[in-house]
């Protein structure tokens, strides 16, 4: 255990090191950033934060395949982490994948009069030895935000506390579908009225890959530790959004597949790190199941990925053509022995747990606003200004959200009102 403990303040160490002295323009995002160091001092010290970490690498060590485990484990736990999507990229790589993404309709070239540092900051956030073929991360995966400022987990450690939650909802999940649709006895299939507990990938009649429902939610937000950084006020680096042009995206006609960058530089690292195409297509649906209605979206975000990745999808076996050339997503284990028509999609459950899995978002949105407003009006009780922006996000916004979280907080107020939630902010340690 103590040895644990050396490694874990060795590699927070290690971070501050990386980190201190360095400078971003908030405007460009465009250089190394120190402001990282202050985040990830929180969220090292916030016990709901480190439970939630500790929580995700037990699970990632649980996955029964060698090397889907070895590459999760590193992704989330290695501090020297090499990100394998931006290795080697040179300033012409870079120009030359945003000139095929606009040219593929899978970006939009007005983004780079309108994003801070223009679209290729947006595609290739700033790291550390960029243009190595190691590049790191400018901070560790335990204290990067869950969402955009403002929007869902976006405090210091937000992120293992999102994947943490998404963790759960899919390991229940799949244990519900197994209890559902797995059980029979003597052939004639019922829901137990019981139900009994499955652990993991328990007896069932149906298949349902258990290695890819613990991977699949820690991969999906794993990029986030790139694209939400920390500026010296507290607040975020703005997201670009990627996967189509917003307007033809759907083969041509009317559609938008347009999404958060970090969706697509998370499905570029696991491909980069050639990791099996169920997983990868499973990672892809976090933000829509591929139904015959959005097939399109999960398609373009894959499409996307692979070009930021530079590898061809179809050789890879992440996307396939049909008879007319379209692009479409495979068919995976036996759905390729018979043809279920243009109108059907390649539909494993997997796809469609891991998509409602990522569906805490309909609460934690709300929540975080309204624990943005309680925490404003409360603001002055504990000596804050809302308008003195870096302290007020740093020392108290931030804080009481990183050890809190806004769902709880949401929680107690909806309850006990504003003295409730007070009483509750009063009750936290003192960090400094």
């Amino acid at each position: 255990m103590r040895t644990r403990v050396f490694i874990y303040q060795t590699t927070a160490l290690l971070f501050l090191l990386l980190l201190n002295g360095s400078v971003v323009s908030a405007q460009e995002q465009s250089a190394p950033v120190g402001d990282n160091r202050h985040a990830m001092e929180l969220a090292q010290k916030s016990p709901m934060v480190q439970s939630a970490y500790r929580y995700l690498r037990a699970r990632a060590a649980k996955i029964g395949d060698e090397r889907l485990r070895k590459e999760t484990r590193d992704a989330i736990g290695n501090a020297r982490t090499c990100i394998r999507h931006r290795a080697g990229l040179s300033v012409e790589d870079k120009k030359r994948i945003a000139e095929i993404l606009i040219a593929s309709g899978l970006a939009d070239a007005k983004d780079d009069a309108t994003f801070p540092g223009g679209l290729e900051r947006g595609i290739f956030p700033p790291v550390l030895d960029d243009g190595s073929y190691c590049p790191r991360l400018l901070q560790p995966f335990f204290s990067a935000p869950g969402g955009s400022f403002g929007s869902h987990h976006s405090y210091p450690g937000g992120l293992p506390i999102h994947e943490a939650n998404n963790e759960l909802a899919a390991i229940n999940l799949a244990s519900q579908y197994r209890k559902m649709y797995g059980q029979s006895n003597g052939g004639i299939v019922t829901m137990p009225t019981a139900m009994p507990e499955l652990s993991g990938a328990a007896r069932s009649d149906v298949f349902i890959d258990q290695d890819i429902i613990l991977a699949a939610p820690i991969w999906h937000d794993w990029a986030k530790a790139i694209v939400f950084q920390w500026n010296a006020d507290g607040s975020e680096f703005k997201e670009l959004e990627l996967g189509g042009n917003g307007l033809n995206d759907n083969n041509g006609a009317v559609g938008n597949s347009r999404t958060g960058s970090h969706h697509i530089l998370g499905l570029a690292e696991i491909m980069r790190r050639g990791l099996r195409p169920a997983l990868v297509i499973t990672v892809a649906s976090a933000h829509t199941a591929p139904t015959p209605a959005n097939e399109y979206k999960v398609v373009n975000w894959l499409r996307t990925a692979a070009i930021i990745a530079k590898i061809n999808p179809v050789q890879a076996g992440y996307l396939a053509r049909d008879d007319s050339g379209r692009l479409r997503l495979p068919a995976l284990r036996k759905l390729g022995s018979i043809d279920l028509g243009p109108t059907s999609s390649n539909l494993l459950p997997e796809y469609a747990i891991h998509n409602l899995s990522d569906a805490d978002f309909t609460y934690s949105v709300p929540a975080t606003a309204a624990a943005e407003a309680v925490l404003q009006q409360l603001a002055p009780k504990f000596g804050f200004n809302p308008a003195d922006t870096a302290n007020y996000n740093n020392l108290f916004r931030n804080r009481v959200l990183s050890l809190l979280t806004a769902e709880r907080l949401f929680m107690i107020y909806s309850e006990k009102g504003i003295e409730g939630a007070k009483k509750e902010i009063r009750r936290l340690p003192k960090l400094p």
